[in-house]
């Protein structure tokens, strides 16, 4: 397996890309783009497959869970390959991948660990049910209720923009066991099946034509009490947990492939003569996102190498607020340029969302979701003056 190169860095870059070169279809993002959104899932269902015979599917779960246990350095060598190439995006197992083993490694039981990390090392889709209509980035207002009838809970309440939901086999859910203390402290995080009976799983479709989240209504929904993760009301620590795992390897990749799409955006421009490269105040901005979106890049890069050396959570805690708000915002500015560089044009081209490449007023209407998803970007500048700069509350 390619995996087997990795103490060799150039070895294990180059077989990844000669087998990225190899194994994927060169055509796949045009036959990716032209596909139902339950087409583009299946594709990722056999990309992961691929990867898994690797080595590469989940290369930094440690061992015993399915994964080999790759560094850092290697586990950025492997985003940077995938970017690189284009590679179909992993959308579907964002939980799976990042949330799922950030939640159960530290704070799972043995039970728990043996039962979901394999299986979810091999494919298994999971989603995350955090967010309700009044409680999003003011996460501990949530109420959707559980409570305890014998060996089960019995949960009723409603949950919002669960991404990938509609594909996943379980669920890491967030509800309120105790509403008689403060709000942080009544909390429980549980594991729940997808299929459980008086759950429904209701699409959102959003204003740029896709529908990648879905409602959750729950009603008496049991859950078996040994789907507990951590005690009981002790939910908003372990979610911490989960939260964190947003940060690193994720976030780095993503920018990868932005960094990749908006060069080859630059060359197909200078390859059909585009207009506005005559333009000095676009050049002038397209260069200015260029170099913020390097800044990123490389922000990115020192957060990571931060948290392998066992820099204090406060530090890399507010170093990652910091990358989220300017990262989303830079997404938002190249957005907007490019619907504006593609005019009308970008108005009306197909497919909405694209694999491998802008679509102008798509993406800037997509663009938004980045300042909300996550915290709100006023949420982040509120977190940031407090707890970074020692500010005073508003």
């Amino acid at each position: 397996m390619i995996i087997d190169l990795r103490e060799d860095v150039g070895a294990f870059r180059s077989a990844i890309r000669d087998w990225i070169a190899q194994t994927l279809p060169s055509d796949w993002a045009e036959v990716a783009d032209r596909g139902t959104e339950d087409e583009a899932v299946e594709y990722q269902r056999w990309w992961f497959a691929e990867l898994a015979k690797q080595g590469l599917s989940v290369p930094h779960w440690p061992s015993e869970f399915g994964g080999v246990g790759l560094g850092i350095a290697g586990q950025m060598i492997v985003a940077d390959e995938m970017a690189r190439a284009g590679t179909p995006p992993l959308n579907v197992f964002v939980v799976t991948l990042n949330h799922l083993p950030g939640t159960l490694i530290p704070c799972g039981n043995a039970d728990q660990r043996a039962r979901y990390l394999p299986a979810a090392s091999k494919g298994v889709v999971w989603c995350q049910g955090f967010s309700e209509p009044g409680a999003g980035s003011d996460l501990a207002s949530l109420r959707c209720r559980a409570v305890r009838d014998g060996d089960h809970y019995v949960i009723n309440g409603q949950k919002i923009w669960s991404s990938m939901s509609r594909f996943a086999k379980h669920c890491i859910l967030l509800v309120r066991t105790d509403p008689n203390v403060a709000k942080h402290a009544g909390i429980s995080f549980l594991i729940m099946d997808m299929d459980t009976p008086g759950l429904e799983v209701r699409r959102i479709e959003q204003i740029d034509g896709q529908a990648d989240f879905s409602e959750l209504f729950l009603t008496d929904v049991r859950v078996p009490v040994a789907n507990l993760v951590g005690a009981e009301n002790d939910g908003w620590r372990v979610a911490q947990a989960t939260l964190a795992s947003e940060r690193g390897v994720l976030a780095f990749e993503a920018g990868e492939r932005r960094r990749h799409m908006l060069e080859d955006y630059y060359r197909n421009a200078v390859a059909v003569k585009a207009a506005w490269l005559e333009d000095d105040e676009f050049r002038r901005q397209f260069m200015t996102h260029l170099a913020d979106l390097q800044a990123s890049r490389r922000m990115i890069r020192q957060l990571l190498h931060d948290h392998e050396n066992g820099e204090a959570h406060a530090t890399t805690a507010m170093a990652s607020a910091r990358i989220k708000l300017f990262q989303t915002t830079l997404i938002q500015k190249i957005a907007e340029l490019v619907a504006r560089l593609e005019g009308l044009d970008g108005h009306l081209r197909q497919p909405f969302n694209s694999q491998r490449r802008f679509v102008g007023m798509f993406d800037y209407l997509n663009s938004f979701g980045w300042t909300i998803s996550g915290g709100t970007n006023e949420i982040m500048r509120n977190v940031i003056a407090e707890r970074d700069l020692g500010l005073p509350r508003g």
